[in-house]
């Protein structure tokens, strides 16, 4: 079984590479937005949860984060791997994900991050923000926010992984089919 935690900034280039790597390789493709969303809309005990704190302006505590990735892994006990996109994000994260993983005798096999530069990025997602109408991809203070974020509690996991030598970093720029045969080329060498 391979398990691969994708990382990478908002605009990245994340959910459109989870797409191919996950046909590719067989893997179910765990977006944590969208998992949130799917236990929002159908108020499960969890979506409820969530919602409480994100109706109030507050992040979602790591344990409720963790109990829904939880829930969506036991779903799929056949799957030949996962792609985890969007989480962990913090370090007690990680360690809650490699402590679960471990009860089904599995662990993360290889962390890969999509590296680009901010102001690259900030134009793509100013360009997305024209045509999807996300608000959050529309102003580039907030932008530059979620980057912040992203430094703050994000790139401090991949020393976590590093030390494990379970981090690949890859250049997020150029075309989709240069940046899918980079990813390619690190899940083949795992």
């Amino acid at each position: 079984m391979i398990n691969i935690v994708l990382f990478g900034k908002p605009g990245a280039g994340k959910g459109t590479q989870a797409e191919f790597l996950k046909e590719k390789y067989n893997l179910t493709h765990l977006s944590t937005g969208d998992i949130f969303r799917f236990n929002m809309k159908n108020n499960t005990a969890l979506g409820t949860e969530a919602k409480s704190y994100i109706d109030r302006g507050d992040l979602v505590p790591d344990e409720l984060t963790t109990n829904m990735l939880i829930a969506e892994v036991e779903k799929h006990q056949d799957t030949s791997g996962f792609l985890f996109d969007g989480y962990p994000r913090t370090l007690s994260q990680s360690k809650a994900l490699d402590d679960f993983l471990a009860t089904k005798n599995q662990e993360i096999t290889a962390t890969i991050a999509l590296e680009a530069d901010d102001e690259i990025l900030v134009q793509r997602l100013l360009e997305r923000g024209k045509t999807s109408g996300r608000i959050d991809d529309q102003d580039e203070d907030k932008i530059r926010n979620r980057y912040q974020e992203y430094n703050d509690k994000t790139a401090p996991l991949m020393d976590y992984y590093k030390e494990q030598n379970k981090f690949h970093a890859v250049n997020g720029i150029g075309t989709i089919t240069e940046i899918t045969e980079r990813l390619s080329n690190v899940i083949e060498n795992l």
